[in-house]
């Protein structure tokens, strides 16, 4: 009678080790999966998130860069233009006042009221012209280099961010991917 059991006793061992081990395959099965569906909608947040954080940086680095640099370079142009400006508009200026002074006040100034008269008038029209197409230029060229500049730079860092960090995070996730899978079988 013992003798009858023995092959049903080992049978049944068998059909317990050959259904754990069916146990054990389904559910590292269904763990991989579960896994690489967990990291597809990981990599697919990632590449949203990417995609998000450059337009969100592109557009707050191209304002900021924008207007610091337009409000240097208006700073630097205006101080410039006025210089530049109000030397070549005193010239200017003053040579065609004076060949008109020395033409119409010759006979009727005396050369004292001439010259100051001359000095006098140009220099307050050189301030003036300066200062109006300094404060002109420097609004014009500012609004001007800000629109154009803030342009170019969101789209460039915009392409250049959401490609520079999605295929950064695809490649993090694809490198996380492989090295669990391979820890997953080097397990079994």
């Amino acid at each position: 009678m013992g003798h009858s059991l023995f092959p049903l006793k080992h049978h049944s061992l068998f059909l317990v080790k050959s259904h754990s081990l069916f146990l054990l395959k389904g559910h590292f099965l269904f763990f991989v999966k579960g896994h690489s569906l967990f990291l597809a909608s990981g990599q697919i947040k990632s590449i949203y998130l990417s995609i998000y954080l450059s337009i969100y940086l592109s557009i707050y680095l191209s304002i900021y860069l924008s207007l610091l640099l337009c409000s240097y370079l208006s700073i630097y142009l205006s101080i410039y233009l006025s210089i530049y400006l109000s030397i070549y508009l005193f010239l200017l200026l003053c040579s065609y006042l004076s060949i008109y002074l020395s033409i119409y006040f010759f006979y009727f100034v005396h050369i004292y009221l001439f010259i100051y008269l001359f000095l006098l008038l140009c220099s307050y029209l050189s301030i003036y012209l300066s200062i109006y197409l300094s404060i002109y230029l420097s609004i014009y060229l500012f609004l001007l280099l800000c629109s154009y500049l803030s342009i170019y730079l969101s789209i460039y860092l915009s392409i250049y961010l959401s490609i520079y960090l999605s295929v950064c995070f695809s490649l993090f996730l694809l490198v996380f991917i492989i090295l669990l899978i391979k820890d997953t079988l080097y397990t079994l």
